[in-house]
């Protein structure tokens, strides 16, 4: 069988690094402009996300289809995505028939890969985005729950990414705050245009964003933009969600007695005790509430 994701190089480069690679997925149907069409219109409305594409690279990213909107009806948005300026974001579009198969071959290989990498054999909540987006459109700068392979079918894009885990553009109580979804926004900073690296890419090619690393991305202005990831966590990425989230908690109720719990990602060890304690808050609340 062909493979979808070729000149990976060592799949231990996985959520250590960002990396361009080439995929074989180009002329698949269910990415065709005629069959995405349709699953804009058949997918559940609350998994279609659409607005502006003309927004800040600062501005809120879990906010913009909310604060720039175009006023447009997606099907005037879906047949008018040369000159409209829109972006159009599906979550989990694998619940339409015509993904569906590639969805498990997409899954099947990433799990290969982290089988290679030694950090689990399944993927913890997987799942496909795909993004529809007008010439010169922007996602926002920010930074994901996860770990992701980003494709490119048409059009083309700069994406701009910081590495992980860098304090200086992304300081550990906002990353914290953030993953533990209290609401909170990770915040553009200067720092992160002097550290990030670019990479311009167009059909064919596809980026590794790890875990956690802060981007945005700028789509070239010869065409409309499709483009498809697969997004997941690993045992090892899943552990650090969990030690995230204490850390987070830790700071919130003990913060004010002065404790600064070690960032995540600094000590191992201290990593998979706070990953423990959070399955055992989160086990002892499901008992009371059994």
């Amino acid at each position: 069988m062909k493979r979808i994701f070729e000149s990976v190089g060592s799949p231990l480069q996985f959520d250590r690094e960002s990396f361009r690679c080439r995929h074989t997925l180009l002329g698949h149907p269910a990415l065709e402009l005629e069959n995405l069409a349709g699953v804009v219109q058949r997918l559940p409305s609350e998994n279609v996300f659409f607005s502006s594409g003309l927004v800040p690279k600062d501005a809120d990213f879990d906010r913009a289809h909310l604060d720039y909107r175009t006023g447009l009806s997606l099907k005037d948005t879906v047949e008018n995505m040369m000159t409209s300026n829109s972006y159009i974001m599906l979550r989990a579009p694998e619940q339409d028939p015509s993904f569906r198969d590639l969805y498990r071959a997409l899954l099947s290989e990433v799990e290969d890969l982290m089988r290679q990498q030694g950090v689990g054999t399944h993927a913890v909540d997987p799942m496909l985005y795909l993004f529809i987006a007008s010439p010169g459109s922007v996602t926002p700068f920010h930074l994901d729950r996860y770990s992701t392979l980003l494709m490119q079918f048409r059009g083309s894009k700069a994406v701009h990414i910081s590495k992980a885990w860098d304090e200086q553009v992304v300081p550990a109580p906002d990353l914290e705050a953030f993953v533990a979804r209290s609401g909170s926004k990770v915040n553009y900073r200067e720092t992160f245009d002097a550290t990030a690296e670019r990479y311009t890419f167009g059909p064919g090619d596809a980026l590794h964003i790890p875990f956690v690393a802060p981007h945005y991305v700028k789509n070239g202005m010869d065409d409309v933009s499709v483009s498809l990831s697969i997004i997941f966590n690993t045992r090892e990425t899943a552990r650090h969600l969990r030690a995230l989230r204490t850390n987070h908690a830790l700071r919130k109720h003990l913060g004010p007695l002065g404790h600064r719990p070690t960032p995540v990602n600094r000590f191992l060890p201290l990593d998979h005790v706070k990953s423990g304690m959070e399955r055992v808050v989160r086990r002892a609340r499901g008992l009371l509430h059994a």
